[in-house]
């Protein structure tokens, strides 16, 4: 581990105009962001691959070599990060904007960045893999790795920790990545918790135009079959904290964006669906599919599945559970992660690249004067001795501008059938598309670990990719 004193910040990466609405956000109620206009692609640093070398085909996890680069964050939380329990690996880049805690059950090594077993798809060389805005603190017996081997040839992957408080405890930064400290280290990203809060609560008032359909263990989604965003609203839990659901997804049309709206305040997912393989209908999806978090002031996901799709939450002091054997998509939080599991836990570097809802702040109409309209003062004629030639108008002056949740759900996966409301023209997005006819749930996929530590260059290039203690 190397401590480099503080370098300038790398260039700021924009927003997306999505900001635009930020301010207004902070200080309107929630209720008025609901008007919903259109619908947009998240903006970087947040939502589909960026820079040169994305891959044209996302690969499902394995222990290969690196088949790509992306750019974009693949987990950013506004508060807390916290790693317990077995969990093992967080693939892509990582933002916190709050501390990074390890504190694994029994000790061991967790991998971020670049996973042992995943999509295979990391940062570009030399970037800030891990950003830290507060304290890193690695308890005794952990070991925090950031980068790791790129291909079996020997070559490695390599990027920087950057962090903006303290750093405590064991962690291994891959040659020639470094570990930085820099006060400033989160101000690039101090708007994001405010931009993915807007996008999930804008999300969140959508009309649905899918059904949810619950029978005993089996959960159903039903698509309109046409739409180009299709809508699924669910009030309750996907199974419980004690019981898993199967789920099933169709009339899902090609190229269609999903939305799923985890309504209750405490929502559990808990579902063994999902293999990361292709021809499993929520694999196809992945990459258009988005669990939408907007009023959980703490949510879980969990079970025995390679879970597909990415995740949102809106509440910044909400808290966020993930213990499934993978995740594979984007983790976008304003709030706090746990990420922890009894066998291993893994987050997985794969893209969002849908069209989500996009919602317009309403204008105040003025109100208007109760004072009568003056009557204009005569301008008196000018006297013989006076210039009767106007004076010229002072140039350069500008105007000043003017100034201007539900009740926690029980464990039950909701009610037996969630019927739409009729579907707008902004929440479809207007758009009709060919039905897929996407099918039933897939089996049970696990993933595998990551690998046992280890010091030195020949430990990155020589270990074998695959299991974590």
């Amino acid at each position: 581990m190397r401590h480099v004193p503080g370098r300038p910040a790398q260039q700021r990466s924009p927003l997306g105009r999505r900001l635009t609405l930020v301010a207004a956000a902070a200080v309107l109620p929630v209720a008025a962001l609901s008007v919903l206009v259109t619908a947009a692609p998240l903006s970087p640093p947040l939502g589909p691959c960026s820079g040169p070398n994305c891959p044209s085909t996302w690969p499902p996890p394995h222990n290969g070599d690196v088949v790509g680069r992306d750019a974009t964050i693949n987990v950013f939380v506004g508060g807390n990060y916290t790693v317990q329990g077995r969990a093992a690996e967080a693939e892509g880049k990582v933002v916190t904007l709050g501390d990074l805690t390890v504190n694994k059950t029994g000790g061991g090594l967790f991998n971020m960045a670049v996973a042992g077993v995943g999509s295979r798809v990391v940062p570009p060389d030399g970037t800030d893999f891990v950003t830290v805005g507060g304290n890193v603190t690695v308890h005794p017996t952990n070991t925090v790795e950031v980068g790791g081997a790129a291909n079996t040839s020997g070559a490695l992957a390599y990027g920087n920790l950057r962090y903006g408080g303290t750093l405590t405890g064991t962690v291994n930064v891959v040659p020639t990545g470094q570990a930085i400290q820099d006060a400033n280290a989160k101000s690039q990203y101090a708007g994001l918790p405010a931009q993915i809060a807007e996008l999930s609560t804008c999300a969140g008032t959508a009309t649905a135009n899918g059904t949810v359909t619950v029978s005993g263990n089996q959960v159903a989604f039903t698509g309109d079959g046409t739409s180009a965003r299709q809508i699924f609203n669910v009030p309750g839990n996907i199974g419980s904290l004690t019981s898993a659901a199967d789920l099933s997804i169709t009339g899902i049309p090609a190229g269609a964006t999903v939305v799923i709206n985890m309504l209750g305040t405490a929502p559990v997912i808990n579902t063994n669906t999902g293999t990361g393989l292709a021809g499993d209908p929520f694999t196809d999806l992945r990459s258009r599919l988005m669990w939408n978090f907007p009023n959980a002031t703490t949510s879980t996901i969990m079970g025995g599945a390679q879970f597909q799709g990415s995740m949102m939450a809106a509440q910044p002091t909400g808290t966020t559970s993930i213990s499934t054997p993978g995740f594979n998509g984007r983790v976008y939080l304003a709030g706090n992660l746990i990420q922890l599991g009894s066998s291993g836990s893994e987050v997985h570097n794969y893209p969002f690249d849908g069209d989500l809802p996009e919602c317009a702040t309403p204008t105040p109409t003025p109100s208007p004067s109760d004072s009568p309209t003056p009557t204009p003062t005569p301008t008196p004629s000018p006297s013989p001795s006076e210039s009767t030639t106007p004076s010229p108008s002072p140039s350069g002056s500008t105007p000043a501008p003017s100034s201007s949740t539900p009740a926690p759900e029980s464990s039950s996966a909701g009610p037996t059938t969630s019927a739409p409301a009729s579907a707008s023209a902004s929440a479809s997005g207007g758009s009709q598309l060919p039905d897929t006819g996407v099918g039933s749930a897939a089996p049970l996929g696990l993933a595998a670990g990551g690998l046992a530590t280890a010091g030195g260059v020949a430990f990155w290039v020589a270990r074998r990719r695959g299991r974590h203690s």
